[in-house]
């Protein structure tokens, strides 16, 4: 079988220089993912910056583009990566559609914008499908939690509390913006559910410091709303991506670093009352975050009807959730 043509456009740190990170599980980029996969090869990569270009080229020892529509009829790639920034999301995934390209892999978030993000989920019905990097859909320490909330063991889900720091220095929003889409999308892909804001409290999100708390609840048709918090603070020197589901019967942690699960029981510390406890499972080993990622592209690239664990519709519904949280108005 002839390996997938795969090409990428913007050559920053999420498409390949992220790969030098020596702490980070690889492969950390779409370049290393494609690298890593059997079923691909890498063709070309574009951006606008001679320096991106020739550190790629020099990296992965591929032809490199100025100009996206070049390379696109070049090398007609059947699966292309858009790793640019969100304001030109729309313009290079309408180029993939107008180029008949079957499958795109758009970053996150989507789009800058609520009409942009619809506008590239509309192109699908051109026939070209579009997938939504939101790696947490397939890192098997999500998916393994994903499998325990949906089999019940510990009880319905009453609440969602999510945390956020991402260092010192940056305003609420920027941080809201570029890593809460990853919460956000967690969230409802752990839950199954549409994740909707209803008030914001402590410092607006334009603020570089200080705490600010997003109220919301995650709706599924067939439940009631179950509440939702997200915690976004700046000033400190560390980084927190956790998301923590209270249940009937138990808790689960899951984040950067942390999986726990913990389990109600007799209270060892008074008489009629019932105690968590944590289990001994945990998650150890690489996640295959990318490298799934990949794998779900190769398969939708080679399956016209199938549909990616991560879709266009998904990086929609984190859109409108951002567009929805109006706090720094």
């Amino acid at each position: 079988m002839e390996k997938i043509k795969t090409a990428i456009i913007g050559l920053g740190r999420i498409a390949s220089l992220l790969e030098e990170d020596t702490r980070r599980e690889k492969p950390c980029t779409h370049a290393g993912a494609v690298a890593a996969n059997s079923d691909c090869v890498l063709v070309a990569g574009c951006d606008t910056s001679e320096e991106r270009r020739s550190l790629f080229a020099e990296r992965w020892g591929v032809t490199v583009y100025a100009d996206a529509a070049e390379m696109i009829r070049a090398q007609s790639p059947q699966i292309l990566v858009i790793a640019t920034h969100p304001d030109s999301h729309y313009h290079y995934c309408r180029l993939a559609a107008d180029f008949g390209i079957p499958l795109v892999i758009c970053e996150k978030p989507l789009a800058d914008t609520i009409s942009a993000a619809r506008n590239i989920a509309a192109l699908e019905h051109r026939g070209t499908r579009i997938m939504t990097n939101h790696e947490r859909r397939y890192s098997a320490d999500y998916v393994r939690a994903r499998e325990i909330l949906t089999a019940g063991t510990l009880g319905a889900i009453l609440s969602v509390r999510a945390v956020l720091y991402m260092g010192k220095n940056k305003r609420l929003l920027d941080v809201f913006w570029h890593d809460g889409t990853h919460l956000a999308d967690a969230a409802m892909f752990l839950t199954s559910a549409t994740l909707k804001h209803r008030k914001r409290l402590g410092e607006k999100l334009n603020a570089a410091s200080g705490t600010a708390w997003l109220e919301g609840e995650l709706r599924r048709k067939e439940d009631a709303p179950v509440p939702f918090v997200m915690e976004i603070g700046a000033g400190r020197d560390h980084l927190v991506f956790e998301l923590e589901f209270s249940c009937a019967e138990g808790r689960l942690r899951i984040g950067n670093g942390v999986f726990e699960v913990w389990e109600s029981g007799e209270s060892p510390y008074a008489e009629k009352f019932r105690s968590l406890k944590k289990t001994a499972e945990t998650f150890e080993g690489p996640t295959g975050y990318f490298a799934n990622m990949l794998a779900d592209a190769v398969m939708c690239a080679r399956e016209p009807g199938r549909k990616p664990q991560s879709s266009a519709a998904n990086g929609l519904a984190v859109i409108e959730y951002l567009h929805s949280v109006k706090a720094w108005r």
